[in-house]
């Protein structure tokens, strides 16, 4: 019969060649970084370091290596073909693509099975989230409604859930699960009304030629999906192509991503009782066989029956923001924040237009993000048309309109679309810095002064914690 290699003296899923002492030294040393890295809000600490490190080197004595690092020309050349733009453009239309793929994905599932799939629940952090858009934008035209300023107004309509969710760690247990999920479903509305906006308003004029080559990049991605075909790298290259028919089009290509995100499929094939039986009856049939008449070919038939289950056992939609979402929290959001966040302060000057831009955006999202998620919720509820979660009160919506007014990633994306001149761009970037700094500090402030400490609550003990308290 087949048997294990496996030392039974090592610890539980080691490898053979591992030393256990060293082994256990290793998980517990780790183990708080897989945790920590796990946790949606660890990305904000990222977000944040970014931006002040973007500050300080933009008003340094090297701001010009600043200027000059993200200016810098890449591009191919093939033959008479070339294509050549600088790290800047590349970072915000290519790289944020990846940004926005993962933001489809999760609309997309969050549609089908998330906070967002039954009216009931949707209800609240639909109107929530509208409102949240709506007065902010209003209070941005009321201050910068001028012909040179009013593109600004959709810089302070969206919530950066990183930094937002980082704020709401740190009050640890005042704030209940109840308030998390309603922040995360108003921030996906905020994201997909900011996708909506850049979409309708912040792009130049259509080109028929470009939106064929997009149609038929997407319309290759949807024959594929009808083929069966589920290797993702295959879908490379029709993204791409949507991506260049959109860029082409006149539109912005990062909604090439939103799109394709969209179309990703969010069911499983096998989901978890396939994969269970798949597997199962796979190392039967291993089981069952004598190793010394075991080919390497049957071996490897199971092992890729054994993978394909594996894959299959989650959505291509699960397992791609899975695969990704680390990339783009990590490393793609930090390094934007680093090439958008550097707003020189000792150039600035302030006249009509830059201060009306600067107010605009920063009363936007500090005093027009709480007040619209606030009025359109209490207002919803008192029609009759949205209930509260359990366990979640008036106060709760208070701390939760502050928190929506940390508004970075998208607020900044949309600055550099909505204004050419660098110095209204200059104050839109500030306007947005001040009020996400002024509204997460109001946050904790806030949130001490209004939401008491939850009691705990016993709870079993995980595989984790079991396997920490073994080893202690």
């Amino acid at each position: 019969m087949w048997t294990s290699q496996t030392d039974p003296n090592s610890p539980s899923g080691a490898p053979p060649e591992a030393w256990a002492p060293l082994l256990r030294l290793a998980r517990r040393t780790t183990r708080p970084l897989e945790r920590f890295l796990h946790i949606e809000a660890a990305s904000g600490i990222l977000l944040l370091l970014a931006a002040v490190l973007a500050l300080i080197w933009a008003n340094s004595p090297w701001s010009s290596l600043y200027t000059a690092l993200w200016q810098t020309p890449l591009g191919i050349r093939i033959g008479p073909f070339h294509f050549e733009r600088s790290l800047e453009w590349f970072i915000n239309d290519a790289l944020m693509v990846l940004f926005f793929f993962v933001v489809g994905m999760e609309i997309r599932r969050e549609l089908h099975d998330g906070e967002l799939s039954e009216w009931r629940r949707a209800a609240l952090p639909l109107v929530a989230a509208c409102g949240g858009m709506v007065v902010p934008a209003l209070l941005y035209l009321s201050l910068a409604g001028s012909p040179a300023t009013r593109s600004g107004w959709g810089v302070p309509m969206a919530t950066d859930i990183a930094f937002a969710l980082g704020v709401l760690t740190l009050l640890g247990k005042r704030v209940p699960a109840a308030l998390r999920v309603l922040l995360l479903a108003i921030a996906v509305i905020d994201d997909l009304g900011a996708i909506l906006v850049i979409a309708a308003f912040y792009s130049t004029g259509l080109a028929f030629k470009g939106l064929l080559l997009a149609c038929a990049g997407i319309a290759v991605i949807m024959v594929m999906q009808r083929m069966g075909i589920r290797t993702k790298l295959l879908y490379v290259l029709p993204g791409v192509l949507a991506w260049a028919g959109i860029y082409g089009a006149g539109v912005h290509p990062t909604i090439a991503g939103v799109i394709v995100g969209l179309l990703t499929p969010v069911r499983a094939w096998l989901g978890p009782s396939g994969f269970v039986h798949d597997v199962q009856s796979n190392l039967q049939q291993l089981l069952a066989q004598p190793t010394q008449t075991l080919s390497t070919q049957q071996l490897s038939s199971r092992l890729r029956a054994i993978n394909r289950a594996r894959r299959e056992a989650q959505s291509p939609a699960e397992a791609l923001i899975e695969a990704l979402h680390p990339w783009v929290a990590y490393a793609i959001m930090p390094l934007f924040a680093l090439a958008n966040a550097g707003v020189r302060l000792n150039g600035m000057t302030f006249g009509a237009s830059t201060l009306d831009v600067l107010l605009g955006c920063s009363i936007g999202l500090l005093f027009g993000k709480p007040l619209g998620i606030f009025a359109a919720s209490l207002l919803s509820i008192k029609l009759g048309l949205a209930s509260l979660p359990r366990g979640l009160g008036l106060r709760h919506l208070v701390v939760l309109g502050v928190v929506a007014g940390i508004g970075f990633t998208m607020s900044l994306f949309i600055a550099q679309l909505a204004f050419t001149d660098a110095g209204l761009l200059g104050s839109a970037k500030l306007g947005v810095l001040a009020a996400s700094v002024t509204a997460g500090t109001l946050s904790v402030l806030i949130g001490h002064a209004l939401l008491p400490p939850q009691l705990s609550v016993p709870h079993a003990q995980t595989a984790d914690e079991a396997e920490t308290s073994t080893e202690l």
